[in-house]
């Protein structure tokens, strides 16, 4: 079992940047993919980001590439999604996931979500 929660959301203008974390529970974080995902308002979940559980291997959607970067410290059973140049069009509510199989960009390939942390982006 593992259990995440996620923090380091909140409001911020466009251009900003926000860094969200995601602490773990349980002896095998190390063993497992991590993943971003956002939800906004009456859309689907969309796919941000996923790093192995070595963090040797990173995967992003391509829209996101060169403005989020995703990260993990095994040592502290976090993951960490670093947020630059931050658009209105990036708010939603964000969600850490445990992937046991490996790297996905599909929710239904993760086995344990957060609760998620609200990002909102003013213009």
């Amino acid at each position: 079992q593992v259990q995440l929660v996620e923090s380091g959301g909140g409001s911020v203008q466009a251009g900003g940047s926000l860094r969200l974390s995601c602490a773990a529970s349980g002896r095998t974080f190390s063993t497992y993919a991590m993943g971003w995902f956002r939800q906004a308002p009456g859309k689907e979940r969309e796919f941000v980001a996923a790093i192995s559980w070595s963090g040797g291997s990173t995967y992003y959607a391509d829209s996101l590439k060169g403005r989020f970067t995703i990260s993990r410290d095994n040592a502290k059973n976090t993951v960490y999604l670093q947020m630059n140049s931050l658009k209105p069009e990036d708010t939603a509510v964000y969600y850490c996931a445990a992937d046991f199989l490996g790297l996905s960009k599909s929710p239904y390939e993760y086995d344990y979500w957060g609760q998620g942390t609200q990002v909102t982006v003013s213009s």
